[in-house]
Order: C-alpha cells, then structure tokens, then sequence
C-alpha cells in the first residue's frame, strides 16, 4: 500500500460570458502550477458541458469542486481570490476538512470523472 495521497481533482465551473471567470482563469493556471504534483486541475464551462451538471445549479461564479478518487471534499462558491482556493487545497491535503456527502455532488463528481478519464 502506498503512502502518497490520492491525487485531487479540483475543478472551476464557470460560463464564458462571466468576466470574474476571465479573471479566475489566471488564479487557476496559477494554482495549476503551485500544486502540479499533487492535483489536476479542468475548467468547466456550465454551458458548453451542461451534461456534466445535470440538475446540479451553480449558483454563483467561480464555483470549485475538490474531489480525489474516493470522495468529495468541497463544493461551493468562492472568492475569485488565489488565497482562498490555495487555503482550500491545503486543507483537504493536510485533512483538515470534512468530506462532502451530499448525493447529487458526489453524481456529479462522478459525472466529471467519467467524462474527464473515460
């Protein structure tokens, strides 16, 4: 059995016509370099991959999903800010954050996955 974490999903739901998201695109490349070795990092647009949502709502932008193979660690809104999604990352690496139970986010997690590594 290996000691190395599960490696993390972190996903960004935004639309295109959204100009926070334009901006968030450079947080995510950021972020995307920062945790290279333990995460991978996808932009899903609400709109072109609606199919992956389902009858999941996002309800404000940038929205993240963190996720590794097993469970899902968050799902929420957050502030367009490097710092909050890096303290989020962190905290789901170091285990300093309950997991997320809630059945139509685990779906869509599923759904992603499938759709990202099939």
């Amino acid at each position: 059995m290996s000691d190395t974490p599960p490696r993390l999903l972190v996903a960004c739901f935004c639309a295109a016509w959204c100009r926070t998201c334009d901006d968030y695109a450079q947080v995510m490349d950021a972020l995307k370099l920062q945790y290279a070795q333990q995460a991978d990092f996808v932009w899903v647009d609400i709109e072109d991959q609606a199919e992956v949502l389902d009858n999941v709502d996002v309800e404000n932008f940038p929205t993240l999903l963190i996720s590794d193979a097993q469970q899902v660690y968050f799902w929420g809104t957050v502030l367009p800010h490097a710092a909050t999604a890096s303290q989020l990352i962190d905290r789901v690496l170091s285990g300093d954050i309950r997991v997320t139970n809630a059945p139509d986010i685990l779906q869509l997690d599923h759904r992603l996955r499938s759709s990202l590594f099939s």
